[in-house]
C-alpha cells in the first residue's frame, strides 16, 4: 500500500525504479524564449502596452529561440532528455485579423521535427498566458474567447499532430486568472476583481475542454491535459481540476457544489495546514473564491453554488469525452500560500523588498513536499498518470552580478532532491511517467530578466548575437551536468546520483 492507502501502482519499471519509457525533459515557453516580440514591425501579444510604456522590461530578442532552436535542442538532447516542452504562440502565428502567417506555422513544424529528430518527444503547449494583443487585453472576459481558442487550436493542431501526441492546452489557468485580475501582475492588471477572475477561469476551464476536443479529433492517440501552478488553497487549484474530472467521477452536475464541498475537505485532510497564517488564508480562500457560496443561491453552506462556472460545466457535460483530461499535470514550486508572504522590508537577495509578497528567488524549496504533493493528488484521482511538467529554483541576477539565496540553496542540490522526491512518490505507488525541469536556459521571466531559472545561464552583454550561451547557471553551477547525471544514472538503474556529492 501507498503512504496515501492505494495499492502500488501497476507497470513496467525501467533503470532506477522509473516506469519504461519514462519522459525526463527541460520546459520552455514561447514568448519566453523565442524573441522577437512588441517591436517595431514584431507580432504583438497582449503584453504590448506594458512594455511600450515601461510597466515591465521589454522582451527584446529574450533567448533567440525563433532565429535559433537548433542550439536549444541540441543542449537538451545533449543532457539525456527525451522529451522538449515547448509553446507555439497564437501572437506569432496570428499577428493580426487578416489570417494566419503561414511561414510561422511552417517554422514551428520544422522545430518540432526537430525535436523529433534528436529523440525529444514534444511537448507542445498551446498557450502560455499569451494571445494576439488585437484580441485586447480583456480577452479571456469575453463571451467568445472559448470559441476564439478552439479556432486557434484547430489551426495549431492540424499542422502538429502528426509529429505531436503529448499535449498542454493552456498553462497554469489558476495563475492567469489571478495573476491577471486579483494580484494586478500580468495585463490587464487589475486587483482584486473576483468577479473578473470567475470569469476569467471560466472561460480558460471552457477553452480547455474545447481544445481537448480539437486535439483528439486530430489524433485520438494524444494525451491532453492543462497544468495548474499547486496551490494550497483548493479554490484556487485543485477545485479546477475535480470540475474537469468529475463527470467521469459520475457526478451529476446537479450535485456538483456538494461534491466539491465533499473534495476540499478531503483536499484538506490530506494536505493539513502547517501554520496559523496557513489555516487563516485557508478560511478567507473558502470565503472569498471567485466561486464562493452566495445567499439564496444553490449547494451547501459555506460552498460553492451559485458560483459555479457555467461555461466551463456547459462544455464538461456537453463533451462526448466523460473525462477531458488524460494526465494530471502540476508544476512545482512553492505551493504552501502562506509562505508567498512576508513583513514589508525583509531581507532579499541584493537588497530589501518592501511588498508583503516573496521575490520569486525566495521560494522555498520543499522536495518533501512535493513528494506528499504528487501523493495527494494520486489519493484524489487514482485513474490518471501523473506529470510534473515544471519544477525549478530561481535566483537573482541584476546587471551581470549574480547573487546567492538567502537560504543557501544551489541548483545541483535542488536538482537531487525534488527528483528524489519524484522517485520516492514512484516507490510509493504513484505513476509519475514524467518530469520537466524548468528551465533549460535563463529566459525573459514575465516582465524582467532578473529571475533566472535556467539550468544554462545567458551572458546577456557578449556573444555574436547579443547574448551567449553559458555550460554552467547563473550562480556557476554545473547544473546541467548534474542534471545529464541524475538521467543517466537513474536509467541506468544507480540511485547514487541523487545523493549530496
Amino acid at each position: 500500500m501507498t503512504a496515501n492507502g492505494d495499492p502500488p501502482a501497476d507497470g513496467p519499471r525501467g533503470g532506477g525504479g522509473l516506469p519504461d519509457r519514462f519522459l525526463f525533459g527541460v520546459a520552455t515557453a514561447g514568448f519566453q524564449v523565442e524573441g522577437g516580440y512588441n517591436g517595431p514591425g514584431e507580432p504583438a501579444n497582449n503584453w504590448l502596452a506594458w512594455e511600450q510604456v515601461g510597466r515591465v522590461e521589454p522582451s527584446g530578442n529574450a533567448v533567440g529561440f525563433w532565429d535559433r532552436p537548433e542550439e536549444a535542442l541540441d543542449r537538451a538532447a545533449a543532457l539525456g532528455c527525451n522529451s522538449f516542452r515547448l509553446g507555439v504562440e497564437w501572437a506569432r502565428v496570428l499577428p493580426d485579423e487578416r489570417g494566419p502567417d503561414r511561414a510561422a506555422l511552417a517554422r514551428y513544424g520544422d522545430i518540432v521535427s526537430g525535436c523529433v529528430e534528436r529523440g525529444l518527444e514534444p511537448l507542445v503547449t498551446l498557450h502560455h498566458f499569451t494571445h494576439p494583443a488585437w484580441l485586447g487585453e480583456d480577452f479571456w472576459l469575453r463571451p467568445d474567447a472559448p470559441d476564439r481558442y478552439r479556432a486557434w487550436a484547430e489551426m495549431a493542431v492540424d499542422a502538429l499532430a502528426a509529429s505531436v501526441r503529448h499535449w498542454v492546452t493552456i498553462n497554469e489557468v489558476n495563475v492567469l486568472a489571478t495573476a491577471s485580475w486579483l494580484l494586478g501582475m500580468f495585463p490587464p492588471g487589475r486587483s482584486l476583481v473576483f468577479d473578473d477572475a470567475a470569469v476569467a477561469a471560466d472561460n480558460l476551464l471552457a477553452a480547455h475542454v474545447l481544445g481537448y476536443e480539437v486535439i483528439h479529433g486530430a489524433r485520438p492517440d494524444a494525451i491532453v491535459t492543462t497544468n495548474n501552478a499547486c496551490l494550497s488553497l483548493y479554490e484556487y487549484d485543485r477545485m479546477l481540476t475535480d470540475l474537469l474530472v468529475a463527470r467521469s467521477a459520475g457526478v451529476d452536475r446537479g450535485e456538483m457544489a456538494a461534491w466539491l464541498d465533499e473534495r476540499r475537505r478531503r483536499h484538506d485532510s490530506l494536505l493539513p495546514a502547517n501554520s496559523a497564517p496557513e489555516r487563516v488564508l485557508r478560511r478567507l480562500s473558502a470565503a472569498m473564491s471567485p466561486y464562493r457560496h452566495q445567499r439564496g443561491g444553490g449547494g451547501t453552506r459555506g460552498g460553492h453554488g451559485p458560483r459555479l462556472p457555467r461555461r466551463a460545466l456547459d462544455a464538461i457535460y456537453d463533451s462526448p469525452h466523460e473525462r477531458t483530461l488524460d494526465a494530471l499535470a502540476l508544476d512545482y514550486y512553492d505551493p504552501m500560500a502562506a509562505r508567498h508572504f512576508r513583513v514589508p522590508g525583509h531581507r532579499t537577495a541584493g537588497g530589501r523588498n518592501h511588498l508583503p509578497t516573496r521575490e520569486l528567488w525566495d521560494d522555498v524549496p520543499d522536495p518533501a513536499g512535493l513528494s506528499r504533493w504528487l501523493g495527494v493528488q494520486h489519493a484524489l484521482v487514482p485513474g490518471l498518470p501523473l506529470w510534473v511538467v515544471e519544477n525549478g529554483m530561481c535566483n537573482r541576477v541584476v546587471n551581470g552580478r549574480s547573487y546567492i539565496r538567502q537560504d543557501g540553496w544551489d541548483r545541483p542540490r535542488y536538482l537531487r532532491e525534488n527528483i528524489g522526491a519524484v522517485v520516492e512518490a514512484i516507490d510509493q505507488g504513484v505513476p509519475v511517467t514524467g518530469y520537466w525541469h524548468w528551465s533549460l536556459v535563463d529566459n525573459y521571466e514575465w516582465g524582467s530578466f532578473e529571475p533566472r531559472f535556467g539550468l544554462h545561464g545567458v551572458d546577456r552583454h557578449r556573444g555574436e548575437h547579443g547574448m551567449r550561451w553559458l555550460d554552467s547557471d547563473s550562480l556557476g553551477d554545473d547544473s546541467a551536468g548534474t542534471y545529464r547525471a541524475i538521467i543517466a544514472g537513474l536509467r541506468a538503474g544507480d540511485r547514487s546520483v541523487l545523493r549530496p556529492h
